[in-house]
């Protein structure tokens, strides 16, 4: 287990072969609900590719999902910046500047980092919204209700019920797939988190902020999935008008049929292809 300001011994040994293998890195990075581990197929793909993936957890994040469904208070109280900080100490560990690779508050994170300068690419995936940010459509609200209708879960954890993760997460998937994958996926996730999306345009001094004038930062490709309620269009399409005034390179795409679940479903590996191809663009 990992606490803020420490990194596994997992994790440690995955920059270890990072840097032994003169490959550039991809720094995976999951979002609420899901385990590092929800990276494993991207993982394998990115290395056959010639790249060196690194799935790192949040602070806390037990070692599989199995113990983070038993000991789900394990990630009480994580906030964005905790993770982001936890995730920058392992990418200054890198010889080799990483691609980022982030979904929904990992794309958050994967846009802090860039905007910190520590990635040479990257890739955010139904980003979560940051300050700024001013849409805020109904089936994003619904989706952030079993945290936002219960104020206790700014401390503590939050589980979906099947049919949350439904709406949330597996919406454009049959219902078949849609049990899979509660059955595989889905973890106790902090509260706070959803807390400072939420607030961030009456806070000043949100952690869900971003750099969005550093133009020296890597390229940005933001994906969005149209059939998305957590995160629709409107919310990512409203992030990437952020950057709008900045020369750093920046893309929007919008992939027809996909849902929340676009990393983890069946069809994640159209999703990781256009990350691949990204990668390959901008930091081979």
């Amino acid at each position: 287990m990992a606490t803020e300001g420490t990194i596994t011994a997992r994790e440690q040994a995955e920059v270890e072969a990072a840097n032994a293998s003169g490959k550039r890195p991809v720094v995976f990075v999951h979002g609420l609900w899901l385990h590092a581990t929800s990276w494993d197929r991207w993982a394998a793909f990115f290395r056959e590719a010639g790249y060196a993936p690194l799935a790192p957890g949040w602070p806390g994040d037990p070692e599989t999902v199995e113990a983070s469904r038993q000991n789900p208070e394990a990630f009480a109280g994580k906030g964005v910046d905790d993770a982001t900080d936890h995730y920058a100490a392992i990418i200054r560990q890198l010889q080799i500047a990483p691609v980022l690779v982030g979904h929904s508050f990992g794309g958050l994170i994967v846009q802090k980092l860039l905007g910190m300068g520590l990635g040479a690419a990257g890739v955010a995936i139904d980003p979560a919204p940051f300050r700024g940010v001013l849409p805020l459509p109904f089936s994003s609200l619904k989706s952030a209700f079993p945290a936002l209708g219960h104020p206790s879960t700014y401390k503590h954890t939050v589980s979906l019920t099947a049919e949350e993760f439904r709406y949330a997460f597996a919406n454009a998937v049959s219902e078949q797939e849609a049990a899979e994958l509660y059955a595989t996926f889905p973890i106790p996730t902090p509260g706070r988190p959803l807390f400072q999306a939420a607030t961030a345009n009456l806070d000043p001094g949100t952690e869900a902020r971003v750099d969005v004038k550093n133009e020296t930062r890597g390229p940005l490709l933001l994906i969005s999935g149209k059939e998305d309620h957590t995160v629709p269009f409107a919310i990512t399409h409203a992030e990437y008008e952020r950057y709008r005034h900045s020369t750093a390179v920046t893309e929007l795409q919008e992939i027809d049929g996909r849902g929340h679940s676009l990393t983890i479903d069946s069809g994640w590996r159209e999703v990781a292809e256009h990350a691949l191809a990204w990668a390959k663009r901008h930091a081979p």
